[in-house]
Formats: C-alpha cells, sequence, structure tokens
C-alpha cells in the first residue's frame, strides 16, 4: 500500500474508533500528520487531532510482510522545557 493510502486508511480507522470509544465525532480535515516515513514497504505514521485537546497521538504501523497494522494511543502526560546548558551539564 502506497502512503497515500495508507495515509487516508489510519485516519478513517482513527475516526471510527474515536466515534466507537470515546464518543468523538471527528471529520477527515480535523486529523492531521504528526510524522510519515516509508521504508522498504513498511509505512509508519503518526496522527494528531485538536478535537482532542492535541493531547493523543496515534502511531500506526503498517508491516508489509505480515500485512498488518498496528495502532499505538499515547496520551501526553507533561511537556518541559530544558535550555540547552541544563541539558548537556
Amino acid at each position: 500500500m502506497d502512503s497515500y493510502k495508507f495515509q487516508k486508511a489510519c485516519k478513517e480507522w482513527l475516526i471510527r474508533f474515536c466515534y466507537e470509544k470515546l464518543n468523538v465525532k471527528l471529520d477527515i480535515e480535523d486529523i492531521f500528520v504528526v510524522w510519515s516515513s516509508e521504508v522498504n514497504g513498511n509505512n509508519k505514521i503518526v496522527l494528531s487531532t485538536k478535537a482532542l485537546d492535541g493531547l493523543y497521538y496515534v502511531e500506526c504501523t503498517q508491516n508489509k510482510n505480515t500485512q498488518e497494522t498496528y495502532f499505538d494511543i499515547y496520551k501526553k502526560r507533561a511537556s518541559f522545557m530544558l535550555s540547552n546548558e541544563i541539558l548537556i551539564d
């Protein structure tokens, strides 16, 4: 599956998941791609949406060899800023 079809399929899955499990109605325009990659026919994409307060990230990974796609859903717990001086010290 090419990366465009994979992105579209993952967005459609997320729309169904949010409606069925979270009782949240999304349109495909509500979902944006944070990161996407295709290597040797394997696809990976990270999606998010402002509709869920931007707190959720969905990582979708397609394994070409097994013809399986895995969905991992993460909820942002915190955000920190460190100056480079502190980070490197």
